[in-house]
């Protein structure tokens, strides 16, 4: 931990003067160093005791741009004017200030967390992408700008861009982070997390961040054995290229051969309509999101977002009724086959494959389109890398609800992808 709040921040100013000119994770703000220095002075007034600083004491923070922070307009990542999408600041980031975290700045996002890609460049391989929607967050914590980072995933906005820029990746259950302040994209699956370089950084955050957190990992449980792991055989499944499915029954095998139970059960047999239906849910809700702002400043707007707002247009209101109950019925469906098999954790490759190259698209975000539609816990732990060194990750889910098993458990599945891959 940093001796002081001012050295932490003054710090992280000299980091992403290196390393963002290339990079482009944060939203240009003059007078950062400024306001930085004035923020740790005082921080490190109110905490001048050691022995009572908070949690995050000294911990500088990446917010992705569609989080509303007092002082810092929101852009959103389009050309939208600032005062039209500015808000109250988001109750998150109050608790990460009364945590003795420290807001280093903004990050890039995709155009209002769709799919029309920002500046920003993957820090482990520049000419490919850092994934999406949170490009820029990820991409902070992989080039060592700041430890921890705020994004939030609708489909795969989180896990995708961990696994893409090699760090740890945490999306919480749907609506456990406090979400006022957040620009909606779809809010049946809009959910706040957390990026970090290692599970032990992240966890503390995650603890301020989530409504109810319980320190004893859910009754000790987590802490008391290990999860049995589930691979979810089928059409999901192979989704995945032939690199990252490879790579992941490698790194499932190590997993079995360090004592953990792996069980490959066939699930979701109906995937492709799990797609169809979480499309609907998304398309309709953007529309209704942009309803104020689109008809006022679509002009500004980028082609990809605009072509999804109109196809959330021409949605009906029944069929997206339809599609919110077989949502709930997904969601029961998968709780009945962890009970049936017995399975804490399903596991699976964090994305299709490493990260594409070029800057034009963010990837593909299937591999978390099952969990995010059931608004299920998920975790990007890096395992491993390509043939061309771009980072791999495994994916680690659990029940809704079930945070602080995930959390608590992730040590020690992240010991062994760790040992059996080449750091990054």
């Amino acid at each position: 931990m940093e001796t002081s709040c001012a050295v932490a921040a003054m710090r992280t100013c000299d980091r992403i003067e290196a390393e963002d000119g290339e990079i482009q994770a944060f939203v240009p703000e003059p007078g950062r160093r400024e306001r930085l220095a004035r923020a740790a002075r005082v921080a490190d007034e109110r905490w001048g005791d050691v022995d009572g600083r908070p949690p995050l004491y000294g911990v500088m923070v990446g917010v992705k741009d569609i989080v509303h922070v007092e002082g810092m307009p929101t852009g959103a990542g389009s050309d939208v004017p600032a005062e039209a999408l500015a808000g109250a600041e988001a109750s998150l980031v109050g608790r990460l200030r009364e945590a003795g975290a420290l807001v280093a700045g903004k990050t890039v996002t995709a155009e209002f967390a769709v799919t029309a890609p920002g500046p920003t460049r993957n820090p482990r391989h520049l000419g490919h992408t850092p994934g999406g929607s949170s490009s820029g967050s990820a991409a902070a914590v992989a080039a060592g700008m700041v430890p921890l980072a705020v994004g939030t995933q609708t489909i795969g906005s989180m896990i995708r861009p961990a696994a893409y820029c090699g760090v740890v990746g945490f999306k919480p259950t749907h609506g456990r982070i406090p979400s006022d302040g957040v620009i909606p994209n779809a809010p049946t699956f809009d959910t706040v997390g957390l990026f970090a370089p290692d599970v032990a950084t992240l966890a503390p955050a995650a603890a301020v961040l989530c409504d109810g957190w319980r320190p004893s990992g859910d009754g000790g449980e987590a802490a008391g054995r290990r999860p049995v792991l589930g691979v979810p055989l089928g059409p999901y499944l192979d989704r995945a290229d032939a690199e990252a499915r490879s790579s992941f029954e490698e790194r499932a095998g190590h997993l079995a051969a360090a004592g953990f139970t792996v069980r490959r059960v066939p699930f979701p047999d109906d995937f492709e309509r799990v797609v169809a239906e979480q499309r609907v849910i998304n398309r309709y809700e953007l529309a209704r999101s942009h309803a104020v702002w689109f008809p006022r400043h679509g002009e500004r707007y980028r082609e990809q977002t605009v072509e999804a707002i109109r196809e959330g247009r021409r949605m009906s209101h029944d069929a997206y009724a339809a599609a919110l109950r077989a949502r709930a019925g997904f969601r029961e469906r998968l709780m009945a086959a962890m009970d049936r098999d017995g399975i804490d954790l399903w596991i699976s490759p964090a994305a299709t494959g490493p990260a594409p190259y070029g800057l034009e698209s963010t990837g593909n975000s299937v591999m978390s389109l099952p969990w995010s539609y059931a608004g299920a816990p998920a975790l990007a732990l890096p395992a491993g890398r390509a043939a061309d060194s771009l980072p791999l990750g495994v994916q680690c889910v659990a029940r809704p609800g079930a945070d602080e098993r995930l959390l608590g458990w992730a040590p020690d599945v992240e010991s062994v992808l760790v040992g059996t891959s080449a750091p990054v």
